[in-house]
């Protein structure tokens, strides 16, 4: 499958990235971004990826792809290099890459808690060549600790609209120093897209479905994919799905199920097994499958277009790809109100405009706005609490009701097949839009804008800078906490 290029650049003249993320040759959910960027760039620039995993099988070597990246790309001249690391690399080694690959930008993804250290280091860096971060925040307050990660960059690129604001609030008089730009994350959407049997592969594609549900027809199949973490409210969502089943005679909730794309036990999450055996027992009106295999983007397609709708009742999550994949397939989205989640959703504002935030409506969580695209069931939280950690001591966390979105299930259930096809390939139109952008090419045509902008104005970081001595001031969060 070849992507399309605008603006292909010879590589003897292109600029050099360093991008440091994810292995792009990982299914993780940042490898999978970053593998979108780094296909959709590699036409205007030469690519070098210190590419993370845990226990890297490979760590050590230089992998060159680009024969590979070339055959997708239809060029004969990409430069794409793989250095695998275990984890995302250390101060030596960004010293040795610079001076032997001479990139020109050091591109970033991923929380800025695993960057601290190349932070520490930006005066080193920036005197040389600039820091890119493709950056994201869960949720509110403002994370005033991360003031000095933001500083550390010359291109802040926020994945969610809540991110944007947040990287404006946290750097103050400094933001007008920097480049920030709104770039959702994008997806492949001839990779997700619905199915019907007018598919090539049809056929492939009923089998697969065969195999998933054992040779079992239902009536409505609700979905979850994702992590088995506790920010993720698995248990909630079984809770609520059971809680829609209650509302059914007990013939039509026999044909009902909620498939379970996730570690069944986790210890980062819960017992899965063990609470369904709690709250539900053998009772058959309640179907519960898991789909613990990792799948190709092909299998999680057809995954994708065996069910009806997708759930995502995350307390505070920064984007939600699996919503993105759902919507790309066609698919209603059933979601609590909370970060990037809301932007998928499409709130609008008293003009008919998507929303927008700043400090005196950082968020729309406490559900200001109610109406949203027709592919979206927004389940909004009833508890803003605030939770943390050492590294980071203070972020809400957005718990919505079980029972709430027991009746935003029923909702989706109640509109029927046709009705849910409909709305859901409006979800997907407007995915693919202009205004959204959450394809592929949409997001990485936004990232080399902001990339010829930044190399178009970069200076040099000076050699010091004079710092006035004075008592420390408190950082305030700079936004209102009710509104």
């Amino acid at each position: 499958m070849l992507i399309k290029m605008e603006g292909y650049i010879p590589q003897s003249q292109r600029k050099k990235i360093l991008l440091m993320c994810d292995d792009i040759r990982t299914h993780s959910g940042i490898g999978t971004i970053a593998r979108e960027i780094v296909l959709h760039l590699a036409h205007r620039y030469n690519i070098i990826n210190v590419g993370a995993a845990i226990n890297h099988p490979d760590q050590g070597k230089r992998l060159d792809i680009s024969a590979d990246t070339n055959t997708t790309l239809g060029i004969n001249d990409a430069s794409v290099i793989i250095y695998p690391s275990n984890g995302y690399g250390n101060p030596d080694l960004v010293r040795q890459l610079i001076h032997i690959e001479k990139p020109d930008a050091i591109f970033i993804i991923t929380d800025p808690r695993y960057w601290a250290w190349l932070f520490q280091m930006e005066n080193e860096i920036r005197k040389k060549i600039p820091i890119v971060y493709l950056n994201i925040w869960d949720d509110y307050p403002s994370p005033m600790y991360n003031k000095e990660f933001y500083e550390s960059c010359d291109l802040l690129m926020g994945i969610s609209k809540q991110t944007v604001n947040i990287n404006k609030l946290v750097l103050g008089d400094k933001a007008k120093d920097k480049i920030i730009s709104y770039v959702p994350h994008g997806l492949n959407h001839k990779v997700y897209f619905p199915i019907d049997e007018s598919y090539e592969k049809y056929d492939e594609f009923k089998e697969f479905k065969n195999q998933v549900f054992k040779g079992k027809e239902f009536d409505f199949v609700l979905f979850f994919n994702s992590r088995n973490i506790r920010r993720k409210q698995v248990p909630d969502t079984i809770w609520a799905y059971k809680q829609f089943v209650d509302k059914l005679p007990l013939e039509k909730a026999k044909k009902c199920a909620l498939l379970l794309h996730t570690q069944p036990i986790d210890e980062n999450g819960t017992d899965l097994p063990a609470v369904i055996e709690a709250l539900c027992g053998d009772d058959e009106r309640y179907n519960f499958i898991f789909s613990e295999s990792r799948l190709t983007p092909l299998q999680m397609n057809y995954l994708y277009n065996c069910v009806d709708a997708q759930i995502l009742l995350t307390s505070n999550e920064g984007w939600g790809l699996s919503l993105t994949e759902a919507i790309l397939t066609g698919k209603p989205i059933i979601a609590n109100v909370t970060g990037g989640m809301q932007d998928q959703m499409r709130f609008e504002d008293e003009k008919g405009l998507w929303i927008d935030f700043d400090d005196q409506f950082p968020s729309n969580h406490r559900g200001r706005y109610k109406k949203c695209g027709p592919w979206a069931f927004p389940v909004f939280p009833t508890s803003i609490s605030i939770v943390g950690s050492v590294p980071t001591p203070y972020i809400f966390d957005d718990r919505c009701e079980a029972s709430d979105a027991a009746d935003r299930i029923f909702e989706v259930y109640n509109l029927g097949p046709d009705k849910r096809k409909a709305i859901g390939l409006v979800g997907r139109e407007w995915a693919i839009g202009d205004e959204a952008k959450f394809t592929s090419e949409k997001m990485t045509y936004s990232i080399i804008s902001n990339l010829d902008k930044l190399f178009q104005t970069w200076k040099p970081r000076k050699k010091y800078e004079l710092i006035k001595v004075e008592n420390k001031k408190p950082k305030i969060v700079p936004h209102n906490l009710i509104y």
